[in-house]
């Protein structure tokens, strides 16, 4: 049987907010799930314990997640040999595959099998990577995920040192006049996103933001604070 595929993502704004369910109740997941169907996306972090230093989830669940979510997934996996793996979660049905640059060992190869297989294909970086390298590979990706965190925990502080890095992925993306989502990952808020949103972000990584309130009413106000700032 050919797995079940996403729900088409039909965007509400300009700017995706895309909620991370590594801050949502586990023992409620499927619940979790249908409180964010303003969402565009779910963000769904898959952490190894070997690239990161911390331990998540792996295929068994994020196929169910795949099965009874009401939005699109948008995976982030934060784990080692991303060349292995990563085809498996675009095989799934996942809307979007964004493995990490410090994690490939042929970033353009691995992409290209991403949407070879029917998935948006993203590469994220970590806040001390260096963009140069990546900015002329800017039309193998459909997404660049800038890590305004060091990957592996949530609940983390926005790291404001970032936004050069992002800025130069934006002006970069409308040299070339490309369609590349710019996503932001960690510590975003409605006192943050407006910040990323001015240096060039469009896709917008939330948790603690979202589900620490009503997620329908922290999902709308997000997509206010993104709205009246962005680039």
């Amino acid at each position: 049987m050919s797995p079940r595929r996403s729900p088409r993502l039909v965007s509400v704004t300009a700017q995706r907010i895309n909620p991370s369910i590594l801050s949502a109740d586990f023992v409620n997941l499927q619940a979790e799930l249908e409180a964010i169907r303003t969402a565009d996306l779910v963000h769904v972090d898959v952490m190894d314990n070997h690239f990161v230093p911390n331990l998540t989830m792996g295929p068994p669940i994020v196929e169910r997640i795949q099965a009874v979510s009401p939005i699109p997934l948008d995976m982030h996996l934060m784990i080692s040999d991303a060349d292995r793996w990563a085809p498996g979660y675009a095989e799934m049905g996942a809307y979007s595959v964004t493995f990490h640059a410090e994690a490939t060992t042929d970033a353009v190869a691995l992409a290209r099998k991403i949407r070879d297989i029917g998935a948006r294909a993203g590469i994220a970086l970590k806040p001390g990577t260096d963009p140069e390298p990546y900015l002329e590979l800017l039309p193998e990706f459909d997404q660049v995920l800038v890590m305004t965190v060091e990957p592996g925990f949530g609940g983390q502080s926005f790291m404001h040192d970032m936004m050069p890095k992002l800025r130069r992925f934006a002006e970069a993306r409308a040299k070339h006049g490309l369609d590349v989502w710019l996503q932001v990952d960690g510590g975003i808020s409605v006192d943050t996103i407006g910040i990323a949103a001015e240096a060039g972000a469009d896709t917008f990584v939330a948790g603690s933001a979202v589900y620490g309130g009503v997620p329908e009413e922290r999902i709308a106000d997000l997509r206010v604070a993104a709205a009246a700032h962005k680039h």
